[in-house]
């Protein structure tokens, strides 16, 4: 049969795991969630909804061949690594790395609030590459009523670029808004409502849903004001 162009998934059937001071939502299988039919969607391998309770945190721990990008939704975050960085940054900004050969690092949340982040690894187009870190602090605004592209590959021009064809789009589309996202043939897109609810062509999604997109254009209404985040990348498996 026809493969079905948009799936949307209920964040009530997903992978869930609360630690105490960690409390997270697995999109794909991870750690204690694990689900044969649920490993990745084409280079996306984890898509985490972390909860992160005041003054704990993910102490040093490596990683390697994996490019890691975390979006900050609520409170702060404070990265260290084994090259020597310390950052915190906080909602709407965007941490990135190149794990590579290796790289040990550490997250902590330092602030007075839960923190809250999206946790990606997106598989890279090669193995072995050097271990990288950055930030960046994008502008809230920048995504108001229009795309904000946060993260490309290396051969796009967003301020973050990833050693994999993929593409990070985040948005915050007031109550009542509607725009519009183009996933072209040969191309397909995983999008997270991260707060709020929309209509995309005619599913309803509520916050913390997610819907993938395959070869098809979509139209987002926000039925409450809705901070969304899509990833979009080359068709695969």
């Amino acid at each position: 049969g026809e493969k079905i162009m948009l799936r949307k998934l209920d964040n009530k059937n997903m992978g869930r795991s609360d630690l105490g001071w960690l409390k997270s939502i697995f999109h794909f299988s991870f750690s204690n969630y694990y689900n044969k039919d649920n490993m990745n969607f084409g280079v996306l391998r984890v898509l985490n909804d972390d909860l992160v309770k005041t003054n704990t945190g993910f102490e040093m721990h490596p990683h390697k061949d994996m490019e890691i990008v975390s979006y900050v939704v609520d409170g702060e975050l404070t990265h260290g690594d084994s090259m020597g960085n310390k950052n915190t940054i906080t909602r709407g900004h965007v941490q990135y790395m190149s794990a590579g050969t290796g790289i040990y690092h550490s997250e902590h949340n330092l602030g007075e609030n839960t923190s809250r982040f999206l946790q990606i690894w997106i598989i890279p187009n090669e193995k072995g590459l050097t271990p990288n870190y950055g930030d960046y602090r994008f502008q809230w605004e920048d995504r108001r009523n229009k795309w904000l592209q946060i993260v490309s590959s290396t051969e796009g021009n967003a301020p973050i670029k990833i050693y994999q064809d993929a593409n990070i789009h985040v948005l915050e589309l007031e109550k009542n808004k509607e725009i519009d996202f183009k996933v072209r043939e040969g191309r397909q897109a995983y999008l997270v409502q991260i707060e709020g609810i929309s209509e995309i062509n005619e599913i309803e999604l509520k916050d913390r849903d997610a819907l993938e997109v395959v070869e098809e254009d979509i139209l987002i209404k926000a039925r409450e004001t809705s901070h969304v985040l899509v990833i979009e990348m080359k068709k695969g498996n």
